[in-house]
């Protein structure tokens, strides 16, 4: 048996032993992989709780709800209602912890109510090397992490969920919205409908794993390197430019550095 096999069933080892689980499920690669090895192992002593954020696109919410019912998993959708919550409106470094802290706790209330004493998230290995404050929050709730104790990181995350058919094995990585902003910009319904709108575009214009950041009225715009010649092909520069002003933006960017996760972060790490 191989590394990733003996983490595999190393990972249905701790399933097994919850017993009832249920699932902060957000639809993306982690929590994906998650709540199906949890139904696998456990049936229907599994239930899947959904947080419905203005901090994801809605698409994020119909592709998680699609996801259980094709497989025939329980889940529960609650408002997440971040920007009524103290401390996230005005986006501080720490704005992931406090709003982690509150919609966890809801997810943590909403499990108890339907009989689920335990709560895991989807947290890996991967997780552990950047600036993450939500993760204190995670700690502090007592919410287990058993992608993260079993020692999965991202990459095996994804080959497992292949080898389950799993249709978010190739899912880009995605941050809620809230991680688009400059640390204490504040963050308001319409510039989260500015970066949905602009991020759609570049979904529909064909490109997989990217962000577009916001500052004020700019747009910074990450792409995988890759990916730059395409985008700075006359016709596609000029309609990215073009939508993201009529969207709102004042300026739009190209961030020569490309695509890279809590790029925000970086401006913290040089104090």
């Amino acid at each position: 048996m191989g590394l990733l096999q003996e983490k595999n069933e190393g990972l249905r080892k701790l399933l097994a032993g919850y017993g009832r689980l249920a699932v902060a499920f957000s639809g993306g690669v982690d929590s994906s992989f998650l709540l199906a090895a949890a139904a696998e192992v456990l049936g229907d002593q599994v239930l899947a709780v959904t947080a419905a954020p203005v901090f994801v696109p809605q698409r994020e919410l119909e592709e998680a709800e699609a996801f259980c019912r094709e497989r025939g998993i329980r889940q529960v959708v609650l408002p997440a209602g971040e920007l009524n919550i103290d401390g996230v409106r005005h986006n501080p470094p720490d704005r992931c912890y406090h709003c982690k802290k509150e919609i966890f706790s809801r997810i943590r209330r909403a499990a108890s109510e339907e009989g689920f004493r335990i709560l895991a998230e989807g947290s890996n290995l991967d997780d552990t090397g950047d600036y993450r404050p939500g993760m204190r929050a995670v700690r502090e709730l007592g919410v287990v992490s058993p992608l993260l104790e079993a020692g999965l990181t991202k990459a095996e995350i994804r080959e497992l969920s292949r080898q389950m058919s799993l249709p978010t094995w190739e899912k880009p990585s995605f941050a809620c919205l809230a991680s688009r902003f400059v640390y204490g910009e504040t963050i308001t319904d319409e510039k989260l409908r500015m970066v949905d709108r602009a991020e759609q575009l570049m979904l529909d214009m064909g490109f997989r794993q990217f962000r577009v950041r916001i500052h004020g009225n700019l747009a910074r715009i990450e792409l995988l390197p890759e990916e730059l010649p395409r985008a700075m092909e006359e016709e596609n520069r000029r309609r990215i430019s073009e939508k993201l002003k009529e969207y709102g933006f004042s300026y739009v960017t190209m961030d020569l550095t490309g695509y890279r996760s809590g790029s925000m972060n970086e401006v913290l790490k040089r104090k």
